[in-house]
């Protein structure tokens, strides 16, 4: 049976004929009370180790959250350094290919000056080879209408 505190104070125990309390009542009261602090005690203390059982397992918690936090960090801060080393060498990759474009495109001219240059020389080399087979048709033609002596 529980007892409350309004209970303990309106508590009344039936008199003896002399003013005294009827021990058995007394001793009753007193058997009820007790087993019922009994179990008081009893509930306080689980309540106390379930509240110390979850301050430990928020305490876990919290260490596991500032694990998970300082992990998600890393994983930033990873995660950033892989896309500042892929963005140098990107940028690497781009200045290579245009460093090689360049070389491309000097060779290239380069070669377009060679060539120009041998197709000069074999114009005038073609200037030179037809003024020289002109004078050798003058000069047969010449010798064959006879004004030249041979």
């Amino acid at each position: 049976m529980k007892i409350t505190p309004l209970d303990i104070q309106q508590q009344q125990f039936k008199g003896k004929t002399f003013g005294g309390l009827d021990p058995n009542d007394v001793d009753s009261f007193l058997q009820t009370v007790a087993g019922e602090m009994e179990n008081l005690i009893r509930e306080n203390n689980e309540l106390k180790e379930q509240q110390a059982r979850q301050s430990r397992e928020m305490l876990d918690m919290a260490e596991k959250e500032r694990e998970l936090r300082e992990t998600l960090l890393s994983a930033q801060r990873v995660i950033e350094e892989m896309k500042a080393n892929a963005r140098k060498e990107a940028d690497l990759i781009v200045s290579e290919a245009e460093l090689k474009g360049e070389r491309i495109v000097a060779d290239a001219e380069r070669q377009l000056g060679d060539l120009k240059a041998r197709i000069e020389e074999a114009r005038r080399q073609k200037v030179q080879f037809e003024i020289s087979f002109k004078a050798l048709l003058d000069s047969h033609a010449r010798m064959l209408s006879g004004d030249e002596p041979a």
